[in-house]
């Protein structure tokens, strides 16, 4: 487990390390970028860089947390990336039924394994299930993780790469923007961002302005309209017996 600068959660939880880029939005992949670093300091998790590999060491973690805690899943990888065997996915999900004190969220940006897989899996309330949208061509990913039995589910469009003017938010719960950082980050119009949180607005929907990225993503803050979007889902927690 890690403390998060990830401004939507509190920490990172890593049960399997590794991915594979299927659109426009991996480019410029951080966790990519940041398990290169962690093998060169010598950190056995990714001593293979970037290869696919489950831990199951990292399955007891959670069980050792005294206080509830927010938590993102696998945010260097993808739980539902080929490579991982539905029954580490299963594992994965046990732990999370098992610990009702905390809430998980599991981002993907593989919606159709994730519909395909999702009655296999028990989706207890503390499980928020989230797919990575970056422009319109991957716009049916929400349509796979609308078909779902998450109780909580979410959009993160980050990196925000192009316009999503029509966005069929229906039993959408949370939607997360950002623009893209790093050393030649493409850039994202306000205008594209100013109309999902209309969107949102209208529909009712949680909105959250991440960031807007950039070369300094520090320096070009978060604020949208005066003001920051800080806006989630409501918490469920159930003390664990």
């Amino acid at each position: 487990m890690a403390q998060s600068n990830i401004e939507w959660t509190e920490m990172t939880w890593n049960p399997t390390t590794g991915c594979t880029k299927v659109s426009q939005g991996c480019k410029f992949c951080y966790a990519e970028i940041m398990s290169k670093r962690l093998q060169a300091m010598g950190v056995e998790k990714y001593k293979d860089d970037f290869k696919v590999r489950t831990h199951e060491a990292a399955l007891i973690v959670p069980y050792t947390w005294k206080k509830s805690k927010v938590v993102f899943v696998n945010s260097m990888s993808d739980l539902f990336h080929e490579e991982i065997p539905l029954d580490f996915i299963k594992k994965v999900f046990k732990v999370m039924n098992d610990n009702p004190q905390h809430v998980f969220q599991v981002l993907t940006k593989r919606a159709e394994r994730l519909l395909e897989l999702h009655k296999e899996l028990k989706w207890s309330h503390n499980i928020w299930m989230g797919v990575s949208v970056e422009d319109q061509k991957v716009e049916n990913r929400i349509d796979f993780l609308r078909e779902t039995n998450a109780r909580v589910k979410f959009l993160s469009l980050e990196p925000l790469i192009g316009a999503l003017p029509n966005l069929n938010l229906k039993k959408i719960d949370w939607v997360i923007v950002g623009g893209e950082s790093g050393h030649n980050p493409r850039p994202m119009d306000a205008d594209w961002v100013i109309d999902i949180q209309e969107q949102c607005e209208k529909a009712d929907v949680a909105f959250f302005f991440k960031q807007w990225g950039g070369k300094n993503k520090k320096k070009n803050g978060r604020i949208l309209n005066g003001r920051t979007y800080d806006e989630m889902p409501e918490i469920e927690l159930q003390h664990s017996v």
